[in-house]
């Protein structure tokens, strides 16, 4: 049996979508597959506690670091958007650093500014370049008449989605990164 659950998680909101997957395990549903923007495909299990843990890659993995995972005993549970899932019951982890993906500090910290410059800098530069101009465009009426009420409206909900996510995810990435400099 499947079910497909609709959760929306930003870039800076991995630890909280690991979280989201683990109660969803001990509810007796692990991850299938992961399908963008927010829709999670789960198959019924026993329910049992597994860590799930993600880390961003954006198309960079390789087979040597696949095996070091598995070697570390991390079950791969599938990607998405450059985001790699894997798991581990949380009866085989003995220590803190075995239900972790990382080593140190400074590997979590590398992702997280990975992070910022193939995903939260890309937002921005789109920010800036597209969705600015033609909201101060079709703001100050120097659009053209076809379709400017609507396109009006689509660029002042976009602004007002670009601003949420860039301040959004900008403190709560840098949030994490301050956390892993302690």
């Amino acid at each position: 049996m499947r079910k497909t659950l609709t959760r929306f998680f930003t870039i800076a909101d991995f630890e909280d979508e690991e979280e989201f997957l683990r109660y969803q395990h001990q509810n007796g549903w692990k991850l299938v597959k992961q399908t963008p923007p927010c829709f999670f495909t789960f198959e019924a299990c026993e329910p049992e506690d597994v860590i799930y843990r993600m880390d961003y890659k954006n198309s960079t993995e390789s087979g040597e670091y696949m095996q070091m995972m598995k070697d570390f005993g991390w079950e791969y549970a599938g990607k998405c958007v450059g985001w790699l899932y894997f798991r581990k019951p949380a009866a085989l982890i003995e220590s803190e650093e075995e239900g972790e993906l990382f080593s140190d500090n400074s590997s979590r910290i590398d992702m997280v500014r990975h992070i910022i410059r193939t995903r939260l800098l890309p937002l921005c530069i789109i920010f800036f370049s597209c969705v600015v101009p033609n909201f101060i465009r079709y703001r100050t009426g120097n659009a053209p008449h076809y379709g400017e009420a609507f396109l009006g409206g689509f660029f002042s909900v976009m602004f007002l989605i670009y601003v949420w996510l860039i301040i959004h995810c900008g403190l709560r990435l840098k949030k994490i990164e301050d956390r892993y400099k302690q």
